[in-house]
């Protein structure tokens, strides 16, 4: 029986997983995690605007190093301290000369007779701490503040290896601001199978040969999120083992699949919703040499992304186009999940259940405080190994 387009029920979106705004559900499970808001090199003497979870904030470096991210409307008047200027205490207003600190004090009130007004204001701020290259924000309740965590993919260095970051768009290129919302990316993780289509037989081998076989894959809940172990038999008793995971709520690590040789995979990339409806990733790596990060983008038939006519685009497709192409925020409920979207299902159950607990006053699955550890093990990676056939189990 056909279907009757014009008679198609109004369609819609799992809201509680999408909208990222302060006061929604999916944006309060968000804001009890940091979040990169940007490179190292991003805060400096020249203030930048940054646009995180649907908030607008002010991203600055002080002349004494130390980085702020601020509410942009000063709290005298409401002129953007986007106009400001950085000096060795903090971001001086351009309007009447208020200067705020990297914490939001007031630190001065140029020509005010009134003695102590500068010591009760406070101007919106957000706490920052630097790692991994990256400038990372804590956007969510103070009280409930997590330690900023490290991971052991990016800890234990090899010699002549260091970190890099960089914040390039999605593995198969396209603009570093990705329109559409960040689930949408972020779930795409959890579909090792699109990889046999979209990257291999529809749009060219754009990976290794041997990532163009259908994997037999096993998903399962992990400590941080959901992670699928994937084994492609490349024959003579030989079966490529790889692991990816989504570690929540927005962390992808996926070695890459342009490796000729296996190992723990070098990099992780944080999709941070700009808001409901756009994203963009920051990466962080294990490098040899500069550069070396954001190397290796996908070619089709010899192009980059940038360099594809639209008809290219429209005959060779990757991530970029697949993802975007659903909308700005994809219509769930048109969706018909099958047995090779398990993995996506068990990531938004999963999602579900920590924005539940947020909502009933607990903490999410990854969090750690004062006296716990902040060191998060990953097992994301690639080799070959030696089998006597590919098993499911």
């Amino acid at each position: 029986m056909s279907v009757d387009a014009y008679s198609r029920p109004e369609p819609s979106f799992h809201s509680e997983l999408t909208l990222v705004g302060r006061g929604t559900p999916m944006g309060e499970l968000l804001r009890r995690y940091w979040h990169p808001v940007g490179l190292t090199s991003d805060a400096g003497e020249i203030p930048k605007m940054v646009r995180v979870l649907g908030e607008d904030l002010v991203l600055f470096r002080d002349r004494a190093g130390r980085a702020g991210l601020l509410y942009p409307r000063c709290a005298h008047r409401g002129a953007s301290l986007y106009y400001g200027r950085t000096e060795e205490r903090g971001l001086r207003c351009c309007y009447h000369g208020w200067l705020f600190d990297v914490e939001g004090r007031c630190l001065e009130q140029p020509f005010v007779t009134n003695r102590g007004s500068a010591s009760v204001v406070r101007q919106p701020a957000y706490p920052v701490q630097e790692r991994y290259g990256l400038i990372f924000a804590y956007l969510g309740p103070p009280a409930k503040r997590p330690l900023l965590p490290r991971y052991n993919l990016l800890e234990q260095l090899a010699p002549g290896e260091h970190i890099e970051a960089d914040d390039t768009s999605i593995g198969s290129g396209g603009p570093a601001l990705v329109p559409c919302n960040w689930l949408q990316h972020f779930e795409n993780v959890m579909d090792p199978y699109h990889v046999a289509v979209l990257h291999s037989s529809f749009s060219g081998v754009q990976f290794t040969e041997q990532m163009r076989l259908v994997p037999q894959v096993r998903f399962e809940n992990a400590p941080y999120g959901v992670r699928s172990i994937q084994l492609r038999d490349l024959g003579g008793g030989r079966v490529h083992h790889r692991v990816t995971e989504t570690v929540l709520p927005t962390i992808r690590a996926v070695a890459n699949p342009r490796a000729e040789h296996g190992g723990p995979c070098a990099q992780l990339g944080w999709v941070l919703p700009l808001d409901d409806t756009s994203f963009r990733i920051y990466s962080a790596g294990r490098v040899r040499s500069p550069g070396e990060l954001g190397k290796g983008r996908s070619r089709f038939n010899g192009k980059t992304w940038f360099e594809l006519t639209p008809e290219e685009h429209q005959r060779m497709p990757g991530d970029y186009e697949a993802q975007v192409g659903q909308g700005a925020i994809t219509f769930h409920s048109e969706e018909h999940l099958v047995s090779t979207d398990r993995g996506i299902a068990m990531l938004r159950t999963m999602l579900k259940r920590q924005v539940e607990t947020v909502a009933q006053g607990g903490d999410p699955v990854g969090v750690a405080f004062e006296g716990g550890s902040d060191l998060v093990e990953l097992a994301a990676g690639t080799e070959v190994r030696e089998s006597a056939g590919v098993d499911q189990h």
